[in-house]
């Protein structure tokens, strides 16, 4: 006989949900998206035959008012012997600079941009550094700083608590908690193997702590999880999404509920991703947001923000640039280049997001929206772990073979089920497109099992099956 009990939130529950038909997989142009009042998009840098044609890693930041841009550049092709890190600067955010140089690439290696830090009198800029005799392949992060944007210190290393050097590939938009604290991460050697990482260093230069984490793959050369950013939730707990390397085209979230000193393991979420850098972050409020990719297939195409009051439940989301004629063609040709938004990063300033990225890795490009423009739609109940069964019009019956029926009322046609085994590994996703659905258990030789239906304002039940 089945024991039947109510299922609370654990680690292993995705920490948010994605509202069901948010996204129109039949527009792929723009996925049904509109376009966020005051938008607007401009060039930093755009190749032509005489320049360098490779550009990704865009990362933008503001100092002593004026707007910097990092980004990194090659002659044609991605991490080839020649890429360095080139910056740019602008007082209007319209007229830019000629690229100058940050770190020149190695002679035996190469540099890229590890994004930026500041202070009100010091501006940091940290550099990923590939030497070409590290096996398997990774680095290590340095960092210059200057106090006028112009002027450079001699790069040094970026150091752990001890004095250690980080020897990992630095995330290109560390950020900091109401208290100050910096949260970031690193693919650390050997290899490149995801950790997150935390300093209470204002400076961001020194006193990285590794934190306590648990990658899926902790025994590869690359983990399964990389290139993450992070956000909020309301009641104080963070959570870091990840580029999911297992071909999933879907984000995976691990959460932090003491100030990113310790993570739960990393499980996958339903936030679509074209397997790309990404970016996340908290707008001025609780309002949490994502910025990247949202299509299951391999093309960055379009990019676009998605919003929630709270970071449980990301229900609206805007268009930041499309496909079809809202894309520059190709011009130059290159290894890894192709048609695509590439690798957003985003920040805040003076009222507006900001989120740069790569156009088929050659245009250096920035969108920037008004934050009055992003707001998320509210949802009556946000609390998705009290919601009653009843409340969602539904009912769920498993018989003496141990298999599911599920009658519903209320979720038809946008509901969906999900069930887990009891360590919270998910065995099926269906959506519900009838009142009455039933689903054979004779393929999951499990013993014990997690039935969760949910609607598609994102409210849902959760109940454990034990034998």
């Amino acid at each position: 006989m089945a024991i039947i009990f109510p299922y609370n939130l654990t680690a292993q529950d995705p920490p948010f949900t994605v509202k069901a038909d948010l996204f129109d997989e039949n527009d792929p142009d723009s996925l049904g998206l509109e376009v966020a009042d005051g938008t607007e998009t401009f060039t930093v840098f755009a190749p032509v035959d005489t320049t360098d044609k490779f550009s990704n890693g865009v990362v933008m930041t503001v100092f002593k008012g004026w707007l910097y841009c990092m980004w990194q550049s090659s002659a044609q092709d991605e991490d080839a012997a020649d890429t360095w890190v080139a910056y740019s600067r602008s007082l209007d955010g319209i007229e830019w600079t000629e690229p100058m140089v940050l770190a020149p690439s190695l002679e035996n290696g190469y540099c890229s941009s590890g994004g930026w830090w500041s202070t009100s009198d010091t501006l940091v800029a940290y550099i990923n550094t590939w030497p070409s005799e590290v096996t398997p392949r990774g680095g290590y992060t340095r960092y210059a700083t200057s106090t006028d944007g112009m002027n450079w210190s001699e790069i040094k290393a970026l150091t752990l608590t001890g004095g250690d050097t980080l020897k990992g590939i630095f995330e290109q938009d560390p950020h900091a908690l109401p208290d100050g604290r910096i949260i970031n991460a690193a693919h650390f050697q050997p290899g490149l193997v995801i950790n997150p990482i935390y300093t209470d260093d204002p400076t961001g230069i020194r006193n990285w702590v590794k934190a306590d984490f648990t990658s899926l793959t902790p025994n590869e050369d690359i983990s399964r999880e990389i290139e993450p950013s992070w956000f909020r939730k309301e009641d104080g707990t963070v959570v870091m999404t990840f580029r999911d390397q297992d071909g999933t085209f879907k984000r995976l979230a691990a959460t932090s509920s003491d100030r990113g000193e310790s993570w739960s393991s990393a499980v996958l979420t339903d936030m679509p991703d074209s397997r790309s850098k990404q970016s996340a972050g908290n707008l001025g409020d609780t309002t949490a947001f994502m910025v990247g990719n949202p299509v299951n297939y391999k093309t960055r195409i379009p990019l676009a923000i998605t919003l929630s009051k709270d970071g449980d439940f990301f229900n609206t989301a805007y268009l930041l640039r499309a496909g079809g004629a809202g894309i520059q063609e190709l011009r130059y040709d290159g290894t890894a280049k192709r048609l695509g938004y590439h690798y957003p990063k985003s920040m805040q300033y003076n009222n507006f997001l900001y989120v740069s990225y790569a156009v088929n890795k050659e245009d250096v490009q920035y969108t920037r929206v008004p934050l009055q423009s992003l707001v998320p739609e509210k949802v009556e109940n946000p609390d998705t772990t009290s919601v009653r069964l009843v409340e969602l019009k539904a009912r769920v019956f498993v018989d003496q073979a141990r298999n599911i029926r599920i009658q519903s009322t209320g979720l038809d046609p946008n509901g969906k089920v999900n069930v887990y085994n009891i360590t919270g590994r998910r065995l099926i996703s269906l959506d519900i497109i009838t009142p009455d659905i039933s689903i054979d258990m004779g393929n999951y030789p499990t013993a014990s099992y997690i039935v969760e239906i949910r609607n598609a304002q994102g409210h849902s039940a959760k109940l454990v099956y034990l034998w």
